[in-house]
């Protein structure tokens, strides 16, 4: 039993009656993010070792699994999506010239590395979706934290970068905190509680959330009470956009996310209606269409946690993020070469003294940064810690 003002572990306030103005880029009234997941080859399947095999989200709705079985039905519909409804979103979203976030299981996309290399082609973002699409709920800590790692680990080797972002989807109550451990992760987006990025305390780290969605979400065509028809996902949507659009007119800015799976809007009847929808906001200026990425790093740049950052609460992708962009423009050298100096001063270990804007500029002059000897950067840490 939780007491309900001390203990309750959940935030049921939020941002209150008036959100703040996210202030998107351009002064744009809404900012519209959309998601491929990429989970097919990565499903329970007694081919991987699982007891039985996958009966989520697939044109067989309320499947039940097959224990100690394979089921050759929904084995091929996975199939679909990898082969066939993987492509079909790939050129709706490239002939239109439109950014993407791809929630990427590692195990999934090793069994389609052409896939891979279209997703690196056209720039998309691939946050991680862990490293198997099975569910977390009764794994132990360490166990998920091992399968975390090692999505990362094999993500790098198949893209040569690490994800900066996380969507575990089928989550356990330990996973935001294990994201938020391993400090690699810019933002984290287990999340469905708002429609504007928060900033949460997670075992003593500062941790920037990107909630996701399961409305906007055509897991709705695989669900019992859900789309029926590619017109009433169109309408979802379009209803959803509108709402936004118009909020962001009248200072209530938000923002949007809608959830794509390869096997499920991937079929034709479904991506006239999803093609649509990418026209409709096509041709509204004033929408931000971007990845989450984008999101995270316009949140991190415009709004802080309140009170400021905290170096020693910091995971290294956030003090990456915050600081290198401060190295970089005191030295006028590239964004990169900012958060490469800032994560060899993450690297050397941080504790609660680095707080203090003076010992900041001290590690970063110790870096080789000879502007955090001059005042005016020594200024600018302090106004990024708040002291």
């Amino acid at each position: 039993m939780f007491d309900l003002d001390q203990d309750y572990p959940r935030d049921m306030v939020g941002y209150g009656r008036t959100r703040p103005d996210p202030r998107w880029p351009g002064g744009k009234r809404v900012a519209v993010q959309f998601v491929v997941n990429y989970e097919e080859g990565a499903e329970n399947c007694t081919l991987h070792g699982d007891a039985a095999s996958e009966a989520f989200l697939s044109e067989i709705v309320g499947a039940l699994p097959w224990l100690g079985k394979r089921h050759a039905n929904m084995e091929s519909i996975y199939e679909y999506g990898a082969r066939t409804g993987f492509w079909r979103l790939w050129r709706a979203f490239t002939r239109r010239g439109m950014p993407v976030t791809v929630f990427g299981v590692a195990n999934a996309m090793r069994r389609n590395p052409e896939a891979v290399a279209a997703m690196v082609e056209a720039d998309w973002e691939i946050a991680s979706h862990g490293l198997r699409w099975i569910d977390y709920r009764d794994h132990s800590l360490e166990d998920e934290r091992a399968d975390i790692d090692a999505a990362i680990a094999l993500q790098t080797e198949l893209t040569g970068s690490r994800p900066l972002g996380l969507y575990q989807g089928r989550t356990s109550t330990n996973t935001l905190a294990i994201g938020a451990a391993e400090g690699g992760f810019l933002y984290l987006a287990d999340s469905y509680a708002d429609e504007l990025p928060y900033w949460v305390g997670l075992g003593g780290r500062q941790q920037l959330v990107v909630p996701y969605t399961l409305d906007a979400n055509d897991m709705r065509f695989a669900t019992a009470q859900g789309f029926n028809s590619g017109d009433q996902f169109f309408a979802y949507l379009k209803d959803s956009f509108d709402v936004l659009y118009r909020e962001g007119g009248e200072g209530q800015a938000g923002m949007m996310s809608v959830g794509l799976h390869c096997r499920l809007v991937g079929r034709p009847g479904r991506m006239a209606a999803l093609e649509r929808f990418l026209d409709y906001v096509g041709a509204h200026p004033d929408a931000w269409v971007a990845t989450r990425l984008d999101i995270a790093r316009h949140w991190v740049s415009t709004h802080p946690p309140r009170g400021g950052y905290r170096p020693s609460r910091m995971g290294r992708a956030l003090f990456a993020e915050v600081f290198g962009r401060v190295c970089a423009e005191a030295a006028g050298g590239s964004g990169e070469a900012g958060r490469s100096l800032a994560e060899r001063v993450h690297g050397a270990g941080l504790g609660p003294e680095a707080d203090s804007a003076a010992d900041l500029a001290r590690r970063f002059a110790q870096a080789g940064l000879a502007a955090a000897g001059e005042r005016a950067f020594e200024d600018r840490l302090s106004a990024l810690i708040g002291r």
